[in-house]
């Protein structure tokens, strides 16, 4: 034919790479790393994009003042700590203390987990007592133990006093004629910890490349499958999504060597079949926070590999199943955004 149609034309013009166009699919995996792929898309999953909260609209604004709240010490009494102090960012969330000093210089009875990844969590704290990071971000600042501000209004009257937070809270609440309220604080630092997300090269393996882990560390991952692991630690936080008793097979305390019999989600429920249960906490970055489990009480990420498979598990790993299964579970550390690794340039 001579000439085309317009019809026809068009056809030809999408078809030539000018319109929309199918994403490629993931590059098939080798035969060895079939069964081990299918195993772990279907049990953990890529760590999502975003933890976006829609009743908690993330912008710009809000983050910048989550992001300087996050790092000031005027939300403590005595201006000695700040969120940052616990949770410090420049060491994956954590203090890497076994239990962190407060404001007054006393010292919690539960280890501070990292805020890295936890606005995926099911729910906050050990023992589950607050639904999401938004409610979360408001507990340790009023806790007499921690951050021991006496008051709400205690709180919101010293920020106001600091001019540079006039900006802050009338950019990111603009539509408020008084912005300061400590529910705007609470929802300011909650936006800021969604953006605390780390994908590691775990992720890189489920999308597809398959060069991303080495022969131990699939080894590391098969076996953390295959003996149980994932009765407890699944989904892409690898935990954070559920409780479990700790020591099925045996008194936590007699392994830890904990100086606290801690009783768990029994605390706050009184429920005696939430007696030593906590909420099993995310394996992402679990390389760079010990020390480990609720009390800090072992410092050794092999130990507590041993004590989980012989307390959860009933089984005595060898030496060799645990340093491969650790070099699996160092594939979970990630990289924590540098700009949100001090306190922005505005404070």
């Amino acid at each position: 034919m001579k000439y085309l149609t317009p019809f026809i034309a068009l056809v030809l013009l999408f078809s030539s790479g000018c319109g929309p166009t199918e994403p490629p699919p993931l590059k098939k995996a080798p035969k060895n790393d079939e069964k081990l792929v299918a195993q772990a898309t279907t049990m953990f999953g890529v760590l999502p994009e975003t933890a976006n909260n829609p009743n908690n609209p993330t912008t710009d604004e809000k983050v910048l003042l989550g992001h300087t709240l996050f790092f000031d010490n005027q939300l403590s009494l005595d201006q000695t700590q700040s969120c940052n102090t616990c949770h410090d960012l420049a060491t994956y969330g954590v203090d890497n203390s076994p239990t962190s000093k407060g404001d007054n210089g006393g010292f919690g009875d539960r280890n501070s987990p990292t805020v890295l990844n936890a606005a995926l969590h099911s729910t906050q704290f050990w023992d589950g007592r607050e639904p999401d990071v938004e409610a979360q971000a408001g507990g340790p600042i009023l806790n007499p133990v921690e951050m021991a501000i006496p008051s709400e209004e205690f709180l919101i009257e010293r920020l106001k006093k600091d001019d540079s937070y006039t900006t802050l809270f009338a950019a990111a609440y603009p539509d408020q004629s008084d912005p300061y309220t400590y529910e705007n604080i609470r929802l300011a630092i909650a936006v800021f910890e969604r953006e605390l997300l780390t994908p590691s090269e775990f992720d890189d393996y489920l999308k597809g490349d398959y060069t991303a882990l080495t022969d131990q560390e699939k080894n590391g991952l098969s076996l953390f499958v295959g003996e149980g692991c994932t009765t407890c630690h699944v989904g892409p936080l690898l935990g954070g999504n559920m409780f479990q008793k700790f020591g099925k097979y045996g008194d936590y305390w007699e392994y830890t060597k904990s100086e606290k019999i801690d009783k768990g989600k029994f605390t706050v429920t009184e429920v005696e079949t939430d007696m030593y249960v906590f909420k099993v906490p995310s394996l992402r970055n679990i390389e760079m926070t010990g020390p480990y489990l609720h009390d800090g009480s072992v410092a050794d990420l092999s130990e507590v590999v041993r004590i989980m498979g012989k307390i959860q598990l009933d089984k005595d790993l060898t030496d060799q199943q645990i340093a491969d299964i650790v070099a699996f579970l160092k594939t979970l550390t990630g990289t924590v955004p540098e700009k949100y690794q001090t306190a922005p340039s505005n404070s």
